[in-house]
This record gives C-alpha cells, sequence and structure tokens, in this order.
C-alpha cells in the first residue's frame, strides 16, 4: 500500500483528501505544517507529498526545496495545490522539477486522486508525463505573452 502525506493547514482539506485517497486504497498520514512534514517524511518514508503551498511557519516551496537537498528524498514525488499559484508559480513547479506537479484549488478530490495515480503508477507514468510537457509548453507560452505585455 503506498503512503500519501497530505500537508496542508487547513483539517477541511486534509479530511477531504484522506477520504479521497483512503478510498483509493492508499494509506495517508496528515501534517499541519512543514515542519511537521519534514519530521513525518524522515519517519514514515511517503511514497508522495501533497503539500500546499500557503502555510504558517514554513511555505510548501521551502519544505520542497528542503527534501531535495537530501539524497533520500531527492525524488520523491510532490503534488503542489495552491489557491494563490500564479501562471509562474505553476511553471517553476512543473518545469524546474521532473518530480513535482502542480494542481490548483480549489479541485476535484477524484482529480488530485487521479493525478497521484497517475504520479505512482508505471503503467500510467507516461501518459501522465505526456500531459505534463503539454501542461508545461501551455505555461512557457502563458508566461511569455505575461512578460511581452509588461515590458
Amino acid at each position: 500500500m503506498k503512503k500519501i502525506l497530505v500537508v496542508d493547514d487547513e483539517p477541511s482539506i486534509r479530511r477531504l483528501l484522506n477520504v479521497a485517497l483512503t478510498g483509493r486504497g492508499f494509506e495517508v498520514l496528515e501534517a499541519e505544517d512543514g515542519l511537521q512534514a519534514l519530521g513525518i517524511v524522515a519517519a514514515e518514508k511517503p511514497d508522495l507529498l501533497v503539500l500546499d503551498v500557503m502555510m504558517p511557519e514554513m511555505t510548501g516551496h521551502q519544505v520542497h526545496d528542503k527534501l531535495r537537498q537530501k539524497e533520500e528524498t531527492r525524488e520523491l514525488p510532490i503534488l503542489f495545490l495552491s489557491a494563490a499559484g500564479t501562471f509562474e508559480e505553476q511553471h517553476r513547479e512543473i518545469a524546474a522539477d521532473p518530480f513535482s506537479d502542480y494542481l490548483p484549488k480549489p479541485f476535484k478530490p477524484s482529480e488530485v486522486a487521479d493525478h497521484i495515480d497517475a504520479m505512482l503508477d508505471p503503467a500510467k507514468r507516461a501518459e501522465f508525463e505526456r500531459e505534463r510537457k503539454a501542461r508545461e509548453a501551455k505555461l512557457n507560452k502563458i508566461v511569455e505573452i505575461m512578460h511581452r505585455d509588461r515590458d
């Protein structure tokens, strides 16, 4: 059974994802902030993190950066969730790290579960990578247009 660590400062988001993911056969661990998440990652070795971007104390980006500094967590898949994401942030997560992806809030719990399935299932991984590259190309174009319009 694959372990998923859901990290969000909103208890309702953690509960919602817990129900959706346990229903798909995942073991779900929960953390309410980045510091707690780092401790759980070290102790429990989850297969994937669902990570909110905007949290007190330590942002999702800071958690990501700390995990990428360690050999044992360098390739740990991370699915960022955020209501505050700009196109630039989405582009950063998709382009900069092949083991991370991004979904905006609000989300459908089934969409998150489908996304996690695709990230973790080797049989679905190729299709996931094609979709990820298509989203990256689309975001590249949007970011390019936005920067052109600012200049």
